[in-house]
């Protein structure tokens, strides 16, 4: 007898995020390069075409939080009130994730793992690198229409890498503030504190005259 619709989107999810857990902590424990799809399929219980149905690479299971990191993100953009600059709509997004203890935007030593085991690993720093790109040219495309730019213009182009380079150092200076003292708060005011400053710079760049 076949599942209804509701029951079997339940048990695909339940099966990928299974699959997503047991491989972050098979790559934590023994280090995302020495474990391979098998290792994580005999681990969730599945079969290999099981893993490969949920994830086309074992980059994406690592980065699972991160997908939902980006969802959350483009959808804040997709909604954004227009009279408030893609820069704040940005900076607002990320007091909100912090305040709601969103799971991709948190200080602890699960998230210190996290960061480590990429440090350790050059294929996921590759694709770490690649994410970040993607990233920035869509917010490089929202920003050439904000400002009404072309898209070949270097302006918005500018403006997104530098909103991506104080992102990235936030989340490792705050994780560095972490490994210090062990206090979440700290390290998330760390993070608000480098975020803001960067949004302030990139206003003031989009602000001064050509």
């Amino acid at each position: 007898m076949a599942l209804p619709d509701d029951r079997r989107t339940r048990k695909r999810l339940a099966t990928r995020q299974n699959i997503s857990d047991v491989a972050t902590r098979l790559f934590m424990e023994r280090g995302f390069d020495r474990v391979s799809i098998d290792d994580i399929a005999a681990s969730a219980d599945v079969a290999r075409k099981t893993v490969f149905n949920h994830f086309a690479r074992k980059e994406d299971m690592f980065f699972d939080l991160d997908a939902l990191g980006r969802e959350d993100l483009l959808a804040a953009l997709a909604h954004r009130d227009a009279a408030v600059t893609l820069p704040e709509t940005l900076r607002r997004f990320a007091h909100r994730a912090v305040a709601e203890g969103r799971p991709y935007i948190r200080f602890f030593e699960g998230s210190l793992r996290f960061m480590e085991t990429i440090r350790d690993s050059s294929a996921l720093q590759a694709r770490a690198r690649e994410m970040r790109d993607e990233l920035a040219q869509t917010l490089a495309g929202g920003l050439a229409k904000a400002l009404h730019r072309d898209g070949s213009d270097p302006l918005p182009k500018l403006a997104a890498a530098m909103i991506m380079a104080a992102w990235s150092v936030a989340f490792v200076e705050a994780h560095r503030i972490y490994q210090a003292g062990q206090d979440e708060n700290a390290a998330a005011a760390a993070f608000l504190d480098i975020v803001d400053r960067g949004s302030a710079a990139v206003e003031a760049m989009l602000a001064a005259p050509a």
